[in-house]
């Protein structure tokens, strides 16, 4: 019987814990993502401002930081990284494809191969 009520309240705590866990409506984050010039930044902000929950995004290319305000309940860095990839922009952890990278203007090509 004493297991089975320490097994309740661990189990309880446990829900409690998690259930509290609160995510910020208004979460600031800044991510690394490559690019040239003023096109660049078109695409890269239009990329992020397509996934849902994103509120702000800022590019700047000096040096090459994305400021993002994102509702954490809606999407996740994660989500607006995979975006920007997809448009073809290299962030620090994704990478993007290199048939999407082909799509860009020359101009806006920054590997060095």
């Amino acid at each position: 019987m004493k297991n089975l009520l320490i097994a309740i309240l661990v189990f309880a705590a446990g829900f409690t814990a998690q259930a509290q866990q609160k995510k910020n409506k208004n979460a600031k984050h800044d991510i690394e993502v490559y690019g040239n010039c003023d096109m660049c930044k078109k695409r890269i902000e239009k990329a992020a401002f397509s996934v849902p929950g994103v509120k702000s995004a800022q590019w700047h290319q000096d040096h090459k930081d994305l400021h993002l305000i994102i509702d954490e309940n809606k999407c996740s860095v994660e989500d607006v990284k995979a975006a920007i990839a997809k448009s073809g922009h290299d962030t620090k952890d994704v990478k993007a494809k290199d048939e999407d990278y082909a799509k860009l203007h020359g101009c806006c090509q920054y590997r060095s191969e």
